[in-house]
């Protein structure tokens, strides 16, 4: 089995959907949409950016094969060149374990430290997943001390990477 990681092309718009949803389904306290609500929507934002390959946008896919087996999301914000999030981080429960999530975060890192000079990252993760928390700080994210970041959503916790500093 041959794993690849790569930005998602236009094509890849609906395989990106069946993920996401599936994310949606097994981990709904993991992210910050619900399932049902998503199952309505009839086209996802990040699938028009990736059609349109949307510069400060992008969804770094890992591929097992051929086969779409994680995705994890980049938005650059707008008002701001050097700051961006980390969304949507999943992979399949069958591929968890096995380095396959470090080395996704790591093809996002690299894509947008090369498309965004000494980027800052931010990302939240649930207080509930440990091993997901761990993953980043293995990485190199530290937790943002903000008395703000906590307040917005308690069962949250922020987590900050300067990419400037990794490079």
């Amino acid at each position: 089995m041959n794993i690849s990681y790569r930005t998602l092309l236009p094509y890849e718009s609906k395989k990106y959907r069946t993920i996401r949803l599936e994310s949606l389904e097994k981990f709904p306290e993991s992210f910050g949409a619900n399932y049902q609500d998503a199952l309505k929507i009839e086209k996802f934002r990040m699938e028009s950016d990736i059609e349109d390959q949307t510069q400060g946008r992008f969804i770094m896919g890992v591929f097992a094969d051929d086969e779409l087996i994680g995705i994890c999301a980049f938005v650059k914000e707008e008002e701001e060149d050097t700051v961006g999030h980390i969304y949507q981080m999943y992979v399949q429960e069958s591929f968890q374990g096995k380095n396959i999530g470090f080395g996704l975060i790591q093809a996002v890192i690299n894509e947008a430290s090369g498309r965004f000079n000494g980027v800052s990252i931010f990302l939240e993760v649930t207080d509930k997943n440990e091993k997901a928390y761990n993953l980043y700080r293995k990485i190199g994210f530290t937790e943002v001390n903000d008395d703000t970041a906590k307040k917005e959503n308690e069962s949250h916790t922020q987590l900050f990477l300067n990419t400037a500093d990794c490079y």
